[in-house]
């Protein structure tokens, strides 16, 4: 019999936002599996580090951050390869994925290897989406308002179009793209509603109106943009 492979959701960060079943699982693991950033620490293994059995086998996907598919892609094609031999040997594997394992979860990328060949679950997260509108304490959609998810890389004219014709919008990945992205918002005349958040849940976490956000982002940053004075009422 093959072992089963988990895809865990993390949330955001604070460990204490872990799911009851992603920390049974983590606590009974085996066989741990995490993607890294170019042989650096792993963001998702620091999240459930005090669950981690000390004799669990760890599997460290190396992942460069290129904009160029191909050096990630084979490191999702090595990891796997790792996961897939331990699972034909009758082990179980945690794969940890920081936020939501489908929601710009990079356990996705292993799902689409393994999952045709293996019993795969998936362990629903926190998203940063829903953590963001926590902290900064901003409902984002009621009744049948629409909420608009975004990622920052998206091409200017593109981000001012979905912006313009949205009601809730939540931009995820700003990290270098923050200068064209507060362009755009102030020039559609809404920044005044916009709210910044950066490393949510997390000792460094910051959350301004975008107005007086940093000149610069990191990656862990979003955008949350309602238009109206209490669009949840």
């Amino acid at each position: 019999m093959s072992g089963t492979l988990y895809g865990v959701g993390l949330g955001p960060g604070d460990p204490e936002l872990i799911t009851l079943k992603a920390a049974r699982l983590i606590g009974a693991a085996k066989v741990i599996a995490y993607p890294t950033l170019a042989g650096g620490d792993s963001f998702a293994r620091a999240i459930a580090a005090g669950l981690i059995p000390q004799d669990a086998r760890e599997i460290r996907m190396d992942v460069p951050m290129s904009t160029e598919r191909e050096p990630a892609q084979k490191a999702y094609d090595a990891g796997a390869a790792q996961i897939a031999e331990a699972l034909e040997a009758g082990e179980d594997v945690v794969c940890l994925c920081e936020g939501d394992p489908f929601f710009y979860g990079s356990f996705m990328y292993l799902f689409a290897r393994l999952s045709g060949q293996f019993d795969t679950q998936i362990i629903p997260g926190v998203t940063s989406v829903t953590a963001c509108a926590a902290r900064a304490a901003m409902p984002l959609a009621a009744r049948n308002e629409r909420l608009t998810i975004l990622p920052g890389p998206l091409p200017e004219a593109e981000l001012r179009a979905r912006i313009d014709g949205a009601e809730s919008v939540a931009i995820m990945k700003v990290g270098r793209h923050l200068p064209k992205i507060r362009g755009v918002i102030n020039a559609l005349g809404l920044t005044d509603q916009a709210m910044y958040i950066e490393r949510a849940t997390l000792p460094e976490e910051v959350v301004l109106p975008l107005g007086d956000a940093p000149e610069q982002a990191p990656y862990f940053s979003m955008i949350l943009l309602t238009k109206g004075a209490d669009p949840w009422l």
